[in-house]
């Protein structure tokens, strides 16, 4: 009799399990015709080319020459939206081709408080305009300076982010499982200063790097708590990972390597007068090298920045910032670095926007302008974009460099002042 009963039981449970995995595959093949049937497909063709305006004995002449094939797919269920972008790229500064995958995510509202998006994602925050500093996710300098699309000067991070809401603050959580870095400037396909050296390299001398790479142990977490209080938007910010681009050396001076590094900041943004203003500040604690002691890491520093935009006219804004770079520890810094090779304790820096839309706003040209009085270097972006139809549109632009110094940031780069031009059909 008892066997008959355990007999019974086990029979039940295996028919309640049998129909449980029943049930979740019909629940499956549902989600998967559901994404199916709501699939959607965009994406665009490009080309574009570009040249140096000055020799580079480092570099190829042509800056950038590929083409791009994106295809952005999306779709959604009952429970969750997913999306997927990716770009197949064909190179001819490179000679090579590839594929960027640059989304691959899904996301999902698991309470009514609380989205939840899981994957490989673009992200951002902050209140700059091509300004960072609490803004801890990667960029692609090399893209942003030989004449890409400015939305690829955002890179993808694989990561897990979670934001709460509620009526006294919202909360961002992003948690990053692998370091995710920059995709800096390493000498490939722009030359940059060598410091090891002395002078300008390029191709001669790829910069190597130590870059950490484990799963779990060499993670990232940033944390964004952000409120609305009248028309102004106030935000605290941390992070703890690393220097996002190199940011020292190791003892032999063989590779570059990514030091730790903690961020601590705060931002506001809102009306001022007939336009907007902001403000935000960031610490940067270089946790590797508190005292400043090291001269091959990276020094502590506080950034500050601050920001207004306003349309001067019809069709046409303008905006203006003010940054500022302050390293701490500086007597520190200048014993442990060799003699003549030490930079300023301040780096100051202006930038200015100008943008106006012409012929029913089809027409958009612009300039950005970077300026330092610090480093006595300048870097601007002139660009002009016509939108020929809903599906085309033409682009012409440039990337030029000034500095008095081979050494500072923007005035490394001046033989790799270039000219582009490119042509997309979206679809």
């Amino acid at each position: 009799m008892i066997c008959s009963k355990r007999l019974r039981a086990a029979v039940l449970v295996l028919a309640a399990a049998f129909s449980s995995v029943v049930v979740a595959q019909q629940e499956a093949e549902n989600d998967f015709a559901a994404i199916l049937s709501n699939l959607e497909v965009h994406g665009f063709y490009e080309i574009r080319s570009g040249y140096r305006l000055r020799k580079d004995k480092y570099e190829k002449d042509m800056s950038i020459m590929e083409q791009r094939l994106q295809f952005a797919l999306s779709s959604y269920i009952d429970w969750a939206d997913f999306k997927a972008k990716g770009d197949i790229i064909g190179d001819m500064v490179t000679e090579q081709a590839e594929f960027d995958l640059r989304e691959a995510y899904m996301f999902t509202m698991p309470l009514d408080f609380m989205d939840l998006k899981i994957g490989r994602q673009i992200l951002t925050w902050g209140t700059g305009d091509l300004v960072f500093i609490n803004d801890m996710f990667p960029k692609d300098w090399q893209s942003f300076f030989i004449g890409r699309d400015t939305e690829y000067l955002k890179a993808p991070s694989d990561a897990v982010k979670l934001s709460m809401f509620s009526k006294w603050a919202n909360l961002d959580i992003v948690y990053t499982p692998q370091f995710d870095s920059d995709r800096f400037i390493n000498g490939e396909r722009i030359s940059y200063w060598n410091s090891n050296l002395g002078r300008l390299a390029g191709q001669d001398a790829i910069q190597h790097t130590d870059k950490p790479s484990r799963w779990f142990r060499d993670d990232e977490i940033a944390v964004r708590l952000y409120k609305n209080i009248n028309s102004y938007e106030l935000a605290l910010y941390g992070y703890r990972g690393y220097w996002k681009s190199p940011g020292g050396q190791n003892a032999a001076a063989t590779q570059a390597i990514f030091p730790d590094l903690n961020v601590y900041g705060a931002s506001v943004r809102g009306d001022v007068g007939k336009g907007i203003g902001n403000m935000e500040f960031g610490y940067y604690e270089s946790d590797d090298d508190r005292s400043g002691k090291n001269g091959n890491i990276n020094n502590s520093e506080l950034r500050f920045l601050a920001g207004y935009v306003q349309e001067i006219g019809k069709d046409f804004t303008a905006g203006l910032q003010y940054y500022v770079e302050y390293m701490t520890d500086y007597s520190q810094y200048k014993d442990s670095s060799p003699s003549g090779l030490t930079r300023d304790r301040d780096r100051h820096l202006v930038t200015v926007r100008l943008t106006k839309l012409l012929i029913n706003q089809n027409l958009r040209c612009s300039l950005f302008t970077y300026f330092s009085p610090s480093d006595k270097d300048v870097y601007m972006r002139p660009n002009v974009n016509y939108k020929v139809s809903d599906n085309l549109a033409v682009e012409a632009g440039a990337n030029i460099f000034f500095g008095d110094y081979p050494s500072t940031f923007f005035g490394q780069f001046r033989n790799d002042t270039n000219l582009y031009t490119a042509l997309r059909y979206s679809f």
